[in-house]
């Protein structure tokens, strides 16, 4: 026969080398106070507080009823008694209400605020609406107050005095309730109470030695044991949330592995044994077992309540000196301020490490599930209850949040010093400045803001440690120093176009300075505005571009310690610089071509005197050749000469008046020419009459070749009148001016004679009178036919006053379309002329 023992001993080896499933602790509060114990508690201490309360009141009240006996009183007034009424029962009532009245005056204990608070939590929230709430509360409240003051005045006076059987004396409210007297409430329970000893052993599976055994194993493994060890979290520094949970979600998994593999084996063993039974009725056995499973799940929610609320007080901020410290960053994307991780990411972690402790062991299979070895194994109920997760969740979410505090200060730091960096109002402000007309010592000043602000930035802490959180700041500042910097290149990059734009213009005026002072003048007049020009570039724009370029200077200076210049503004900076020094030679360079131009101007000028000499005495030439123009004939010609040469005295005096300002631009004496006046005057004589008689040729050929019947007697006759007198004129004035031409030829021939004998010459006729003469006799034969037009050509004459003319000279005289003045001529008809004027005046009749 095989020794039970070493049969105990080798099935419990084997069943330690099963991993088996944790047991569970029994809390540690298995006997502590539930919430509904307390509120009892706090209830019944709240009676015997307000029992003592009342207590002292009725002393202290005889007290002062004693004290108050003891003093004169004013008398009481006297009721209307009975007249039946004793003097012993009228003493008794007087005594009576002066005693009520002593200690209604004693001092009474106010209503509690904690019962009025609970008298108003009964009030329908519907009703606690509208603009008079609070008037109302508060009417309710003194309302209640008074009342309980009158029924405590009423209870003392009753509790302290007799009230004496006098009828007219009042007591509203009737009397106090007294206490139940005379009541038995005797039983015996001795038989009832072994009965029920019997029936609590028979059914109490606790008191089993198994599950003493069970409790040990349990107290053994789990009492200085925990899902998570959080010592030496703080000591390893600032660490990463997801590290954090990703190392605390191992350390789970390894304590539930560890648990799994000591404890549970363990369990297994002791229910392995034949004794583990003993003393169980099968039809007690599923409650056996039941208790066993309530055990072990009451230590395993046990550990795991007490890992949460480890892991809940390890953000307890008043008690810093656990708290781990968590990696956080103010980064700056998208022009804002964020944290990294978040809050809510960093909330969400830390919330999600107490659902994931929930997690462990869940998994643990029930004594009969094991034993019986089912496909589908029966699961110890080890979820720790929900208002254990709600109070650590609720917990840990104000602790975070307190521990938080301090990194969101140092944000709204931030935000409230520089996101107007960012918020659009520093876009705005440099909009408006670059709006305005501000100078250069304006524009730095502004930049300088800029800058100053981003060295200030930069000079912020990389790193702000706080209890919970170690802030990284680096990307923050890189961020905004970035920003500010971004203004203010943005307000130099304005100030250098305007730098560039001044210095272009600087060197624009130097080139302009430079092509007109080495253009070739092409007249005397540029020459003299390169002149002047030069003079001003030199005494004062020159002194205007060297006060630019010292502020341009000035500008560089700034610029190179702030800005980075292109290549090409380099250039340009050099030659704004440079230009002072070139320009010199090109002034040099102008003198001399101004000395050259100078002298070629003059001798052009002096050619030009010359030949406007020559041309005016060849002018007087073919002026002398008018006086020997005779041929009617030529008159066609003769205008067009007459216009030729007046248009060649046009030109003359065109060039006097070059030559005039050429000599003041020389500051020359004027030079003048009479023969030029004298020609136009001499000329405008023999051009009216040339173009006079011309005028009279054409005039006569139309009259006498145009359309006989087209002629107007009245209209002809007036511009013969006008013909006539022209010529009359021009003849007279020619006239007269040969005879003064004679005059000063015999003078000058008298004053010749003095010197030399010459016969003196006979006076020539004058051509120009010759033809004159001419026109006048022209005129006067064409005006002997003024009358036969008169007559002829009246508008009123009809056929048959050709007819009666016809019949007068013996043939036809009706015009036709080719009939003519000269041909009507050639008839000879002045013998009928009388005749034919009665006719025509009885046509105009």
């Amino acid at each position: 026969m095989s020794d039970p023992n070493k049969d105990a001993i080798s099935a419990e080896k084997e069943a330690l080398k099963l991993k088996l499933p944790p047991i569970v602790y029994p809390p540690e509060n298995l006997y502590a106070v539930t919430p509904e114990q307390r509120k009892l508690l706090k209830y019944r201490r709240s009676k015997e507080q307000q029992k003592t309360i009342n207590e002292l009141v009725i002393d202290k009240a005889k007290i002062n009823l004693d004290r108050t006996l003891r003093k004169r009183v004013p008398p009481l007034p006297e009721p209307d008694y009975p007249s039946t009424m004793t003097s012993d029962l009228k003493k008794k009532g007087l005594n009576y209400n002066y005693m009520k009245r002593c200690v209604e005056s004693s001092p009474i204990v106010p209503i509690q605020q904690e019962w009025l608070d609970h008298m108003l939590m009964l009030i329908p929230e519907h009703l606690k609406e509208g603009k008079k709430r609070e008037e109302l509360l508060g009417s309710l409240i003194s309302e209640v107050s008074g009342d309980f003051e009158k029924s405590m005045k009423r209870c003392l006076v009753q509790s302290v005095l007799v009230k004496p059987p006098v009828k007219w004396l009042e007591d509203e409210g009737g009397p106090l309730p007294e206490s139940p007297v005379g009541l038995d409430y005797s039983n015996p329970w001795h038989s009832s109470y072994v009965q029920a000893r019997n029936q609590i052993l028979s059914n109490l599976h606790i008191v089993h030695p198994t599950m003493k055994m069970l409790l040990d194993i349990g107290y053994t493994t789990f009492t200085d044991t925990v899902v998570l060890d959080f010592t030496g979290i703080r000591a390893k520094g600032p660490i990463d949330c997801e590290t954090l949970k990703n190392d605390l979600t191992i350390q789970a998994k390894k304590a539930e592995e560890k648990i799994m593999n000591t404890w549970y084996p363990r369990v297994i063993n002791l229910f392995t044994k034949k004794e583990a039974l003993e003393g169980i009725k099968p039809e007690k056995l599923d409650a056996f077992y039941s208790c066993v499973s309530t055990l072990m799940s009451n230590q395993i929610k046990d550990i795991l309540r007490r890992t949460v609320e480890g892991f809940v007080k390890l953000f307890d901020p008043k008690d810093q000196q656990r708290l781990p410290i968590f990696k956080m960053e103010l980064t700056f994307d998208d022009d804002k301020m964020e944290f990294y991780p978040t809050f809510q990411d960093l909330e969400d972690i830390i919330l999600g490490l107490v659902e994931r402790i929930a997690e462990v062991l869940q998994n643990v299979q029930t004594i009969p599930s094991w034993l019986s070895g089912i496909s589908t194994p029966v699961n110890l109920d080890t979820e720790l209850p929900e208002h254990v997760l709600q109070w650590a969740l609720t917990t840990l979410k104000a602790a975070v949040q307190q521990n938080l505090d301090g990194a969101r200060k140092h944000y709204e730091t931030y935000v409230e010093k520089y996101n107007w960096l960012l918020d659009g109002t520093a876009d705005k402000m440099i909009e408006a400045f670059q709006a305005e007309d501000h100078t250069f010592d304006e524009y730095t000043e502004f930049i300088e803001r800029f800058f100053s602000l981003a060295s200030e930035i930069m000079l912020l802490p990389q790193w702000v440690h706080y209890p919970m959180v170690r802030l990284d700041c680096e990307d923050l500042k890189t961020g905004l120093t970035n920003k500010a910097k971004a203004f203010a290149n943005m307000l130099l990059n304005d100030i250098a176009s305007k730098y560039r734009k001044e210095n272009e213009c600087i060197c624009s005026e130097f080139e302009a300075i430079r092509e007109h002072a080495l253009k070739i003048p092409e007249t005397t007049e540029e020459m003299m505005d390169l002149i002047a020009y030069i003079e001003k570039a030199r005494t004062v724009r020159i002194q205007e571009l060297a006060l630019r370029i010292q502020e341009s200077k000035r500008q560089m200076s700034y610029f190179l310690d702030t800005f980075l210049f292109p290549q090409e503004d380099l250039t340009l900076n050099a030659n704004v610089l440079l230009w002072p020094k070139k320009i010199n030679p090109i002034f040099d360079e102008n003198d001399e071509l101004i000395e050259n131009a100078k002298r070629k101007k003059e001798n052009e000028l002096v050619a030009k005197r010359e030949k406007l000499i020559l041309e005016v005495e060849k002018e007087s030439r073919h002026m002398d050749e008018f006086t020997e123009f005779a041929e009617l004939e030529r008159m066609q010609q003769y205008v067009t000469d007459v216009r030729q040469l007046q248009k060649r005295i046009q030109e003359s005096e065109e060039a006097v008046q070059f030559i005039n300002k050429e000599e003041e631009l020389f500051k020359w004496e004027l030079t003048k020419y009479p023969e030029l006046d004298n020609l136009k005057n001499n000329i405008e004589p023999y051009h009216k009459f040339f173009n006079l008689v011309l005028k009279w040729q054409r005039a006569e050929k139309r009259w006498m070749d145009g359309g006989f019947l087209d002629l107007n007697g009245e209209s002809m006759e007036a511009d013969v009148d006008e013909f006539s007198r022209e010529i009359f004129k021009t003849l007279k004035f020619f006239q007269m001016k040969h005879k003064k031409e004679l005059q000063e030829k015999r003078k000058a021939l008298r004053k010749r004679s003095v010197t030399e004998e010459r016969p003196e010459e006979e006076p020539k006729e004058n051509p120009t009178i010759i033809m004159c003469a001419t026109i006048m006799e022209q005129i006067k034969v064409f005006k002997e036919c003024i009358p036969t037009v008169s007559i002829l050509c009246n508008p009123g004459m009809r056929a048959r006053h050709w007819k009666q003319m016809s019949e007068i000279v013996g043939y036809d005289l009706t015009p036709d379309s080719g009939t003519t003045l000269r041909k009507v001529l050639k008839l000879n008809l002045a013998p009928y002329l009388d005749k034919f004027e009665v006719i025509s005046a009885g046509a105009s009749k």
